[in-house]
């Protein structure tokens, strides 16, 4: 690969390395497929497109910032940025009560989280006499302390609460349920993304004389998140409801790589985010034209499907089977390298709990395809009785149509032919200092 000149920017607040290059990466694709499957969705709402975008963006600067901030004044801003243009974009369809809701909760939740991770912040700055930079914050304590643990608690809630890690994952539910659909395809991977980008750099970097607290706190995280996550998921009747936990136990899936603290752990935990991206979105996707055409998103609606809607029937059960981890779709061997590298230093128990956890999935996942495809004429829904075709040939079909086939592409082919990827995102490993230690 060729080198790469990396830059730091703002004094030094702000790293271009390799890993923030493709963490921005994520986050920036994440932004335009949102783009391309709210123009309908916002048109048939009847609010102001243009004005979303503009917060849309701005969510997407936030989440990039945060992507390589390198300085607890800079993560802050950051963080901010992105937090608040998502309140707004989850309460964006006004006139509609269940979003203000939405907004109310995330917003109350939100405050207090971040309230929650300033608090560890300034912790760490008294402890380090004053420095914000983390690269001297971690020079300064160097000792292990009950103290230093303490600020370590405090971030960590502050940062799981963005990645939906149980048992900050309250909001999770009802916030999905009543945003736009499209905005919570935006929260369940840009945001998740960016939160994550900052659990690695912030952890790495500023904590390495209390490796063995942050890992602890991090498996009981994973091991709750992908529990809970998955087992709830199977008692949802509402597709947005069950994507919501289906998000909370992925979280889990790529807390696993986070925790193993290899080089090939991050390796794959960006793989997997990266086709994560791509499969959750497709099936947001789908989830807004279905629900566009009939105004429900209850599973049992989805019943005779491939009666009336082969084409959404068929873009949407390999979304949700990629999601599942059934092979050769990408899914399936974004968990495969997950689980390898956990495997590979020792962690026999959360990898077997990973699989276990997989096959559940696989359950609440399958399920709607069985509605879907296996039900006989006679037992479709009412709501598919009536269901009208869509009209793929109309003008304003064609910015979903292009999110549509470009994730379905990716999710088919991202396993098999990963090898192009599998070597970037090794290469951004391999090439970001703060991780060199890992290798020791």
């Amino acid at each position: 690969m060729a080198p790469y000149l990396q830059y730091v920017g703002f004094f030094g607040s702000f790293d271009s390395d390799r890993l923030s290059l493709v963490f921005r990466g994520i986050i920036a694709l994440s932004a335009l497929l949102t783009a391309l499957i709210s123009e309908r969705y916002l048109l048939q709402s009847g609010v102001v497109l243009a004005e979303y975008l503009v917060i849309l963006l701005t969510a997407t600067l936030g989440g990039m910032f945060l992507a390589g901030a390198n300085d607890m004044v800079m993560i802050f801003v950051a963080l901010e940025t992105l937090s608040i243009a998502s309140y707004l974009l989850s309460g964006y369809t006004k006139r509609d009560p269940r979003s203000n809701e939405a907004a109310l909760k995330y917003l109350l939740i939100g405050a207090s989280s971040s309230a929650i991770f300033l608090y560890g912040m300034s912790l760490l700055y008294g402890l380090s006499q004053g420095e914000t930079n983390l690269i001297k914050i971690a020079s300064a304590l160097h000792r292990p302390e009950l103290a230093i643990v303490l600020a370590m608690v405090f971030v960590v809630a502050g940062i799981a609460f963005k990645l939906s890690a149980v048992p900050f994952h309250q909001w999770t539910p009802d916030v999905y349920e009543g945003s736009p659909t499209p905005v919570v395809a935006f929260l369940s991977i840009g945001s998740k993304v960016a939160g994550f980008a900052l659990a690695v750099r912030f952890f790495v970097t500023v904590f390495p004389s209390i490796d063995a607290q942050w890992h602890y706190v991090f498996v009981v995280l994973t091991v709750l998140s992908m529990v809970l996550g998955n087992v709830v998921a199977i008692a949802q009747t509402s597709m947005k409801r069950m994507l919501a936990y289906s998000s909370i136990g992925q979280a889990g899936f790529v807390m696993l790589a986070m925790i193993v603290n290899t080089e090939a752990g991050y390796s794959s935990m960006l793989f997997y985010l990266f086709v994560y991206l791509f499969m959750n979105m497709g099936a947001f996707a789908c989830v807004i034209l279905f629900a566009l055409q009939t105004g429900t998103d209850q599973i049992s609606a989805y019943s005779g499907l491939y009666q009336k809607d082969p084409l959404l029937t068929l873009c949407l059960s390999i979304c949700l089977l990629s999601l599942g981890g059934i092979p050769p779709l990408a899914g399936f061997f974004g968990k495969i390298y997950i689980f390898w590298a956990a495997w590979q230093t020792g962690a026999y128990g959360l990898v077997i709990l990973g699989l276990v956890m997989s096959v559940v999935s696989i359950y609440y996942y399958i399920r709607v395809v069985k509605q879907m495809v296996v039900k006989e004429p006679q037992e479709m829904s009412d709501v598919v009785l009536t269901y009208p075709p869509i009209n793929w040939q109309e003008v304003g079909m064609r910015p979903i149509q292009v999110a549509i086939v470009s994730t379905l592409i990716v999710t088919t082919i991202a396993g098999v032919a990963a090898n192009p990827l599998f070597n970037i995102v090794n290469q951004s490993v391999t090439d970001t200092k703060f991780l060199v230690r890992v290798n020791l």
